[in-house]
């Protein structure tokens, strides 16, 4: 009986994926997050198997919509009372609940079953740059899909101290 762990049990090893929503259109972004959510790009994808990897998004602040959205989206809820529905504009829900769009987007664009919630569960959401102790956790950055030269999984990382880090030719010390 063989003890190594095979490819297939690294493949379902989850990864943390790190997005910047800065200026990146809301429709698209919704579903290339849901694809990693559900594990497509993943070799051994299964619809009937969670598989999909984390998925960090900050700026959420400042996400873009194209057309006349910006005025037209809105976002109902109901409090299961007569007369309870209630509608909120995209402008106000993008100045109190940003990350609600985002996740609202996603979630559209998941499967309709019962993987869905376990699925937006390994989504976190933050408005600004900072994403706290996840941030550590990160493994890809979606600008090209490569590790930078500098990863320390040990220290926080952001999208800036990233890219700075990248510009100035840091690279990792041994």
């Amino acid at each position: 009986m063989s003890q190594a762990i095979g490819n297939t049990a690294l493949a379902y090893a989850r990864v943390w994926h790190h997005v910047d929503a800065t200026d990146r259109v809301l429709g698209k972004l919704a579903e290339r997050i849901a694809l990693v959510l559900m594990g497509k790009h993943k070799p051994i994808y299964d619809p009937s198997v969670d598989c999909g990897d984390y998925v960090i998004v900050t700026n959420s602040r400042k996400i873009k919509v194209t057309g006349k959205k910006e005025e037209q989206l809105l976002y109902r809820k109901h409090t299961m009372y007569p007369g309870g529905l209630k509608e909120t504009p995209y402008k106000q829900m993008k100045e109190r609940k940003p990350d609600e769009i985002i996740r609202h987007a996603v979630s559209g664009m998941l499967p309709k079953n019962k993987l869905r919630d376990r699925r937006l569960e390994r989504l976190r959401i933050f408005p600004g740059i900072h994403m706290g102790v996840q941030g550590a956790n990160v493994m890809k950055s979606w600008d090209d899909g490569t590790l930078p030269p500098d990863y320390d999984p040990t220290r926080i990382t952001t999208t800036n101290t990233l890219q700075e880090n990248w510009r100035k030719g840091i690279t990792k010390q041994s």
